[in-house]
């Protein structure tokens, strides 16, 4: 069989799957430069007379499905939804998925953020390098005192959304002896309990919390639920972490709310357009910490998602149901 693979891949798992008999060629888009949307990638599988395609934000949609003959589709994200899995499903194919593969990535770089925002690390850093000279203790002492920082230690953080990355957030904040609030309708009252959180409504949280840390998926019913109504109800003192998506928030009324005080600061992983790149208008804030959606980016996650997609693999090829498969009714 021929695997083609456009996600990041370890070589260890590279070899493990040509030692089992497999052709495979591996383009990460990360090499590449290239992702492939609509039907875009229908003639490199036609070409290539692949049989498995494992991607990660490459498209394999209704088009692609019907005008292939693929055994085997698998995607290193958890949750896909760049796979039409109602079409792969109805020509019996497997798809595979990798739940988990950057929980623990996106938790500690969440953690990250809030020092960065609490310790002003970003303004201080930018602030020295802005032609920053001391000529007297005076000096020192005004950007001492303009950049003093606070302790999480005592504080209250609130978490929207207590999934796999909001609860692993929630257990290593307990380390900083911060009070929880959780906000999630949906959360295990016991997960909840476990973390020392208590489940509030999203008033309270607001107007409580000192650090709003956001972990929920984009949904009809998250979209947008912070806004400018929102950021007002907030301390002003108090510091925004997004890590989720980008679409939770309103950008422009954030945006307002850093930079007229509203809020004090924000520490940013996702936003509306990217790639993100020096026009991001954030980057123009000194409250504000911005990443370019890299809170999964760790040597642990490809490593993961390469040694799960191999298993897949090679449950595949003995004939049994893969782990972490999106539609195990085509096994039945």
């Amino acid at each position: 069989m021929r695997v083609l693979i456009t996600a990041p891949f370890t070589k260890s798992g590279l070899k493990e799957l040509r030692d089992a008999g497999l052709e495979v060629d591996h383009h990460s888009w990360l090499e590449t430069g290239m992702l492939h949307m609509g039907e875009s990638l229908l003639q490199t599988i036609t070409d290539g007379t692949y049989d498995i395609v494992i991607v990660e934000g490459d498209e394999i949609k209704e088009d692609i499905i019907e005008q292939t003959e693929l055994k085997l589709i698998g995607s290193v994200r958890g949750s896909p939804n760049n796979i039409s899995v109602q079409a792969a499903t109805a020509k019996n194919i497997p798809i595979i998925a990798v739940p988990g593969r950057n929980t623990i990535a996106v938790a500690e770089h969440t953690i990250a953020l809030m020092l960065a925002q609490a310790r002003n690390i970003v303004a201080t850093e930018r602030f020295l390098k802005n032609d920053f000279f001391v000529d007297d203790f005076k000096d020192f002492g005004k950007m001492y005192t303009h950049l003093m920082g606070f302790e999480l230690f005592g504080r209250t953080v609130g978490v929207i959304g207590l999934g796999q990355i909001g609860f692993e957030v929630a257990k290593r904040l307990q380390a900083f002896g911060v009070e929880i609030l959780v906000l999630d309708p949906y959360a295990d009252s016991g997960k909840v309990k476990e973390v020392g959180g208590k489940s509030v409504e999203l008033d309270e949280l607001l107007k409580t919390s000192d650090i709003i840390t956001i972990h929920c998926p984009s949904t009809d019913e998250t979209r947008g639920m912070l806004g400018a109504k929102e950021f007002e109800k907030m301390k002003k003192t108090a510091i925004l972490i997004n890590t989720a998506r980008a679409s939770i928030t309103d950008e422009y009324a954030l945006r307002d709310a850093l930079k007229s005080g509203v809020i004090a600061g924000a520490g940013l992983d996702v936003f509306s357009m990217e790639p993100v790149d020096s026009d991001n208008e954030f980057l123009e804030l000194d409250n504000v910490t911005v990443m370019p959606h890299m809170g999964g980016n760790t040597v642990e996650t490809v490593q993961r998602q390469s040694n799960s997609i191999v298993a897949g693999i090679l449950a595949f090829l003995k004939g049994e149901k893969p782990p972490n498969i999106l539609n195990p009714e085509v096994f039945n």
